[in-house]
Protein backbone atom coordinates (compact mmCIF):
# COMPACT_ATOMS: atom_id res chain seq x y z
CA UNK A 1 0.00 0.00 0.00
CA UNK A 2 1.11 3.13 -0.91
CA UNK A 3 0.47 6.17 1.09
CA UNK A 4 0.77 9.93 -0.18
CA UNK A 5 3.57 11.64 1.18
CA UNK A 6 1.10 14.67 2.56
CA UNK A 7 -0.33 11.66 4.55
CA UNK A 8 2.16 10.94 6.07
CA UNK A 9 3.53 14.67 7.22
CA UNK A 10 -0.04 14.98 8.43
CA UNK A 11 0.02 11.65 10.60
CA UNK A 12 3.77 12.27 11.95
CA UNK A 13 2.45 15.88 13.01
CA UNK A 14 -0.83 14.48 14.33
CA UNK A 15 1.15 12.22 16.66
CA UNK A 16 3.67 14.63 17.85
CA UNK A 17 0.68 16.79 18.75
CA UNK A 18 -0.60 13.76 20.56
CA UNK A 19 2.72 13.57 22.28
CA UNK A 20 2.82 16.98 23.31
CA UNK A 21 -0.50 17.07 24.82
CA UNK A 22 -0.13 13.93 26.81
CA UNK A 23 3.35 15.56 28.16
CA UNK A 24 0.97 19.03 29.05
CA UNK A 25 -1.46 16.73 30.84
CA UNK A 26 1.10 15.29 32.66
CA UNK A 27 2.58 18.28 33.69
CA UNK A 28 -0.62 19.13 35.07
CA UNK A 29 -1.44 16.03 37.15
CA UNK A 30 1.79 16.22 38.87
CA UNK A 31 1.14 20.21 39.81
CA UNK A 32 -2.50 18.56 41.16
CA UNK A 33 -0.95 16.15 43.21
CA UNK A 34 1.93 18.41 44.73
CA UNK A 35 -0.30 20.99 45.69
CA UNK A 36 -2.72 18.71 46.95
CA UNK A 37 -0.36 16.48 49.16
CA UNK A 38 1.08 20.38 50.32
CA UNK A 39 -2.81 21.01 51.61
CA UNK A 40 -2.99 17.97 53.41
CA UNK A 41 0.41 18.32 55.31
CA UNK A 42 -0.08 21.53 56.14
CA UNK A 43 -4.28 20.79 56.82
CA UNK A 44 -4.40 17.15 57.52
CA UNK A 45 -7.22 16.09 55.09
CA UNK A 46 -8.74 17.53 52.13
CA UNK A 47 -12.59 18.58 52.23
CA UNK A 48 -14.46 19.61 49.28
CA UNK A 49 -13.51 22.93 49.70
CA UNK A 50 -9.84 22.81 49.98
CA UNK A 51 -10.47 20.61 46.70
CA UNK A 52 -12.19 23.76 45.13
CA UNK A 53 -8.82 25.54 45.40
CA UNK A 54 -6.61 23.60 43.54
CA UNK A 55 -7.48 24.02 40.07
CA UNK A 56 -6.87 27.60 40.81
CA UNK A 57 -3.60 27.36 42.48
CA UNK A 58 -2.51 25.37 39.55
CA UNK A 59 -3.23 27.73 37.40
CA UNK A 60 -0.30 30.26 38.47
CA UNK A 61 3.28 29.36 38.09
CA UNK A 62 4.86 26.85 40.39
CA UNK A 63 6.85 29.57 42.45
CA UNK A 64 4.00 31.40 43.56
CA UNK A 65 1.54 28.48 44.51
CA UNK A 66 4.40 26.74 46.75
CA UNK A 67 4.77 30.18 48.15
CA UNK A 68 1.28 30.84 48.91
CA UNK A 69 0.37 27.15 50.15
CA UNK A 70 3.54 27.40 52.67
CA UNK A 71 2.06 30.76 53.35
CA UNK A 72 -1.69 31.31 53.36
CA UNK A 73 -3.70 29.81 56.35
CA UNK A 74 -6.91 27.71 55.59
CA UNK A 75 -9.13 30.89 55.75
CA UNK A 76 -6.90 32.96 53.50
CA UNK A 77 -6.75 29.98 50.86
CA UNK A 78 -10.23 29.78 50.81
CA UNK A 79 -11.08 33.62 50.47
CA UNK A 80 -8.41 33.84 47.72
CA UNK A 81 -9.14 31.35 45.98
CA UNK A 82 -12.71 29.61 46.74
CA UNK A 83 -15.19 28.86 44.75
CA UNK A 84 -17.17 31.59 45.45
CA UNK A 85 -15.16 33.88 43.86
CA UNK A 86 -14.90 31.96 40.38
Amino acid sequence: MNLSQAYLEWREATLQEGQQEGRQEGRQEGQRLVVENLLRVRFGTLDAELLGVVEALIQLPPEEYSRLLLEFSREELLARFGSSNA
